[in-house]
């Protein structure tokens, strides 16, 4: 017999306790047992009926209690499933000869009898034995595992032994190696197998089965050959203690409990991945993405959900993230469909009204419910934040709409995610949900004159007393403008209510519409205190500048040159050299960003200082030799870094006192 189970611990619970129950004719033995099993000696004088006996779980091999009485009736539901029956031949010592010839066949007829037990009460033979299988048979029964009649193991085992096999598979080959198996051997019974343990599994399987191990490691059909044997071998508590481990309750399917863990959020706290779980989803996304493209095509995904009890993503997931050209989930968009979904894996974020107070925010994710009356163009907004243009919005199909949209931006070169969620526009019956958000968003038409009227309406009875910042954006900015029919015109509205002026938004771009609204909206909901009005390309608040300047043409040639310099010297994969430009990116705009927020808290002190002055001069100066040299680069480096540190301790010494 393989070693796999020799170093089994305590196997997972599925029950708090055991009852037996002892059936039969009147004189058969019944109370004999249960007083032969707790005195250890045989009663020369029986009760009629002995009371419900309770065994500690300390002094039984499942370490569950047991509880034991006689009855001579039983009760059952029809509608209730079958309960595991052991027959039992008691007084075994008035007789010389076996009855099993006369029970096996009956046992074989009839699925629902785990197994025969000759007993005798006098001479307490096999009394323990005889409570120790009717253990097992409630806690690891044969019934769901294992089919007499075809001697082998049923297909929801299979089902269910097929899914750990390829949650154990690390690397997707279809093998299960040395490493892999200690992992599988450690996450079921705590311990590793010893080297000789290992090659003794594997001879086991050699010998019976041609392709049950490849390249030294054990295959699909070795893995299920190995609990078919140890469910013939009557070990079923190696192929439960395994399948609970899993998740999986008696009746081979998931427990709701594995597949929705509780999770308590406090009231105004939200919900987010940690980095140890976007490493975890990395290592999946990269496990599955076989041609290393960077994206999943469809046979990958179906393989990548292949241990899931059902398909969880639909077709409007494909709407929801960013995708390649041939409509493929890329690896950023895997991300962000997991960031909203994977709801056991996240942990608590503080309070908001914490974030509020101390004007700064831990969130990596903010939400951003879009308002909008029929037709005004929300699908539109939320469908360019993907990089999706109107003429490739055409093309989606009406049962594979999404209502929400989430993808990353950049604010002071900080990633954010940003998930937007559109709302249906039934204005009478808007729920908690609905209006529970980071940032309000409010689409209007600008071509049609009664569009602006129904975001009024939302911001007035929901919003204007509200600390959620809220952003009016004009939409269909490529078509003429039409007065609307309102009280005020939405410039006026917006400067009555202290909203930042409306935003001009179009999607009807020959390539994919700009980013710069989106990057506004995740700053609002980042700095609601800080109540930004300036949302416009002024170049004189240092939202825009910052903004401008990274999308300069300066910059664009700086990120190139160093990616350049970074990828000529090592070998990446194509998702490698994703991940390097997009720190090079972070790294440099940090540095800008530091810079401009040093400058700004300088004009704070010295009015005389013009942040367009410091612009212009650092553009002047910068010449194409600079930008060759590297020693310009670890300057300016340096020197923001500098302006940075500086300008953060003038602004405690100076400012904080006032």
């Amino acid at each position: 017999q393989p070693r796999w189970s020799s170093c089994l611990s305590t196997p997972p619970r599925m029950r708090k306790d055991v009852r037996i129950l002892l059936v039969g004719e009147p004189n058969v033995g019944k109370t004999s047992l249960i007083m032969s099993l707790v005195s250890e000696e045989f009663p020369e004088v029986v009760p009629y009926r002995a009371e419900e006996i309770t065994i500690p779980a300390d002094v039984t091999p499942e370490r569950v209690p047991t509880h034991i009485a006689n009855v001579i009736c039983i009760v059952y539901s029809v509608n209730n499933k079958k309960v595991p029956l052991i027959l039992v031949g008691n007084k075994s010592d008035l007789v010389e000869h076996s009855s099993m010839e006369t029970i096996l066949p009956i046992m074989n007829q009839n699925s629902e009898i785990e197994t025969c037990v000759e007993c005798s009460a006098k001479n307490l033979k096999n009394i323990s034995e005889l409570f120790y299988y009717a253990q097992k048979a409630v806690l690891h029964p044969t019934g769901p595992l294992y089919c007499p009649e075809k001697k082998d193991m049923k297909p929801l085992c299979v089902k269910a032994l097929t899914r750990i096999f390829k949650v154990s598979d690390l690397n997707n080959d279809g093998i299960l190696n040395d490493n892999e198996l200690n992992f599988f051997q450690r996450t079921c019974f705590n311990t590793p197998l010893e080297p000789q343990a290992l090659e003794d599994v594997k001879n086991v399987v050699r010998k019976n089965l041609n392709d049950g191990v490849c390249d030294n490691g054990l295959t699909l059909k070795g893995f299920l050959f190995l609990h078919t044997l140890f469910i013939q071998r009557g070990r079923h508590e190696t192929t439960w203690t395994v399948l609970r481990r899993f998740g999986y309750d008696d009746d081979l399917e998931l427990n709701q409990d594995y597949l929705f863990p509780p999770l308590k959020i406090p009231p105004d706290c939200t919900t987010e991945l940690n980095h140890n779980a976007y490493l975890f989803l990395q290592s999946v996304f990269d496990k599955h993405d076989k041609d290393r493209d960077c994206a999943l095509s469809p046979d990958e995904l179906k393989d990548l959900f292949d241990v899931f009890p059902y398909m969880p993503w639909g077709p409007d997931v494909n709407n929801t993230v960013c995708t390649n050209d041939q409509g493929w989930i890329t690896y950023q968009g895997y991300l962000s469909q997991w960031t909203v979904l994977c709801a056991k894996l996240w942990y608590l974020t503080r309070d908001k009204r914490i974030d509020l107070q101390k004007k700064q925010t831990q969130r990596n994710v903010f939400r951003c419910n879009v308002f909008g009356d029929t037709g005004s163009g929300k699908s539109g907004f939320l469908q360019a934040f993907l990089g999706r243009n109107l003429m490739r919005q055409k093309t989606i199909r009406e049962e594979h709409r999404s209502y929400y949209a989430i993808s990353t931006t950049y604010v002071y070169g900080q990633e954010k995610y940003l998930l937007l969620h559109e709302v249906f526009p039934d204005f009478d019956y808007l729920s908690d949900a609905d209006v529970a958000c980071d940032i309000v968003c409010l689409v209007y038409d600008i071509s049609n004159p009664y569009s602006f009227e129904y975001c009024a309406k939302v911001f007035k009875q929901y919003f204007m007393d509200s600390k959620t910042p809220c952003m009016m954006i004009a939409a269909k900015s490529d078509l003429p403008e039409i007065k609307q029919m309102y009280g005020f015109s939405p410039l006026e509205f917006c400067r009555r209510h202290k909203m930042p002026p409306p935003q001009s938004f179009t999607c009807n771009t020959a390539a994919a519409p700009s980013r710069d609204i989106y990057t506004k909206l995740t700053t609002m909901a980042m700095y609601p205190h800080a109540r930004l009005r300036c949302m416009c390309t002024c170049n004189r608040c240092t939202f825009c500048l910052c903004q401008n300047f990274l999308n300069s043409e300066l910059l664009q040639r700086v990120r190139a040159k160093l990616y350049t310099v970074v990828l000529r010297r090592s070998s990446l994969t194509l998702k490698n050299e994703y991940s390097v430009k997009q720190n090079i990116s972070v790294l440099l705009s940090f540095c800008i960003s530091s810079l401009f927020s040093s400058l700004y808290l300088y004009s704070l002190l010295f009015p005389s200082l013009r942040l367009c002055i410091c612009v212009s001069v650092f553009n002047r100066h910068v010449s194409q030799a600079d930008l060759k040299n590297s020693t310009f680069w670890l300057r300016m480096s340096v020197g923001a870094t500098v302006f940075a540190v500086l300008g953060f301790a003038m602004y405690r010494v100076l400012l904080k006192p006032r």
